[in-house]
């Protein structure tokens, strides 16, 4: 009996290698999508993934290494089997050192190969040519946002600058939980928190960010493909916090002019913008 619990433990990584393995072979079907969301990102989403895939086979390859070798155990030394008397060994300093130089130098490794990474979402900022008209000198500026981003229990407030191209003016567009960006275009948000820390989600795009009260942050990304994605809180922030899923529609520039103008046309039809409405 004691053998037909080692081949019962035995199944546990061979299933969590197949569970592992049949989503990156077979992409179509219920497995679509299983560990990452289509890809939308110009430039950081590949980075992601290949960052994301290779910590998973290096867990995965921990997983099995361990599962077999507990297997092992469990089968030779199994009481009803083996009539060898227990030995007991003190540790073994050269063996210490070894399980903790490979997981130091593992570390490493993935803390170099992701800082491309790094630098594309959290220090790269998208620029524009300064006074000389010349992008990639001295004297480029960072890019504007296109929009401001502000999560609050329970929703996403995004609020868009007019025909002024400032943002806080009077001509300002406001929306709840429907983010609009054109496609093939470096876009640039600042987001906020009014109340608590909150977490900026676009999962097509790689893109993850805590916001939190007080500070002013910034995001910037270049979809490559129109549709409409999801926006997710990532961060327990309350409640309602299974509310706070708003939309991503990647339009084309023509569809997003268009959609700003509409916005505006019937934003000034009504007789409380929804930011004033709220106080």
């Amino acid at each position: 009996m004691g053998r037909f619990w080692s081949l019962l433990f035995l199944m546990v990584p061979v299933l969590g290698t197949a569970v592992m393995v049949a989503p990156m072979v077979y992409q179509t079907g219920m497995l679509a999508g299983h560990w990452l969301p289509e890809d939308i990102s110009a430039y950081n989403g590949h980075i992601v993934d290949s960052l994301f895939y290779l910590i998973l086979g290096l867990t995965g390859a921990i997983f099995i290494a361990t599962g077999l070798v507990l297997f092992a155990f469990m089968w030779k030394y199994d009481a009803a089997k083996n009539d060898e008397a227990v030995k007991y060994t003190h540790g073994n300093h050269v063996l210490e050192v070894v399980w903790s130089i490979l997981p130091a130098g593992t570390l490493l490794f993935i803390a170099i190969f992701q800082m491309d990474a790094w630098a594309n979402s959290k220090m790269r900022r998208p620029t524009l040519p300064g006074p000389d008209g010349v992008i990639g000198t001295s004297d480029d500026i960072p890019k504007p946002p296109m929009a401001l981003v502000t999560g609050r229990q329970f929703e996403w407030r995004i609020q868009y600058p007019g025909e002024d191209g400032v943002l806080q003016t009077p001509d300002d567009i406001y929306t709840v939980n429907e983010l609009h960006v054109p496609v093939g275009e470096e876009v640039v948000l600042q987001i906020e928190a009014e109340d608590v820390l909150h977490s900026f989600f676009l999962p097509n795009l790689r893109i993850k960010q805590d916001v939190v009260p007080g500070m002013r942050q910034f995001i910037w990304f270049k979809p490559i493909k129109t549709g409409t994605y999801d926006i997710v809180c990532a961060e327990l922030c309350g409640w309602g916090h299974y509310k706070m899923r708003g939309r991503l529609v990647v339009d084309t520039p023509a569809q997003y002019k268009q959609w700003l103008v509409d916005t505006f046309l019937e934003q000034e039809t009504t007789t409380v913008r929804p930011k004033e409405a709220e106080e």
